[in-house]
């Protein structure tokens, strides 16, 4: 028997884990049409993005293009879900209105 996925998986990236991937993983934490999570491309993020992390999404969010090619580059050898980039720059703190408006 094959198991339906309910609830399709997004993972939110960033640099640091810090303000843009947070404030999305927030944003649709109690949303019960996903599942979210979030993490960042650099060795200082809070949650650094892994395997385990790319193999889990079924859609990977980046706010800024970069972040999609550094993933690409750590792992290489990974078969990677689609992924799309929001474009927004790194000019929010965590939960700004205009940036929950962005996102």
């Amino acid at each position: 028997m094959h198991s339906i996925k309910l609830r399709p998986r997004i993972l939110f990236v960033c640099g640091r884990n810090k303000w843009r991937s947070p404030t999305a993983e927030r944003l649709y934490h109690s949303d019960d049409r996903i599942e979210v999570r979030s993490a960042g491309v650099s060795a200082q993020a809070r949650h650094q993005v892994s395997q385990a992390d790319i193999e889990w999404a079924d859609l990977i969010l980046v706010m800024e293009r970069k972040y999609a090619s550094r993933m690409q580059a750590i792992y290489r050898t990974l078969v990677f879900p689609p992924i799309a980039s929001l474009e927004i720059p790194d000019d929010y703190e965590y939960m700004d209105e205009e940036l929950i408006e962005m996102i």
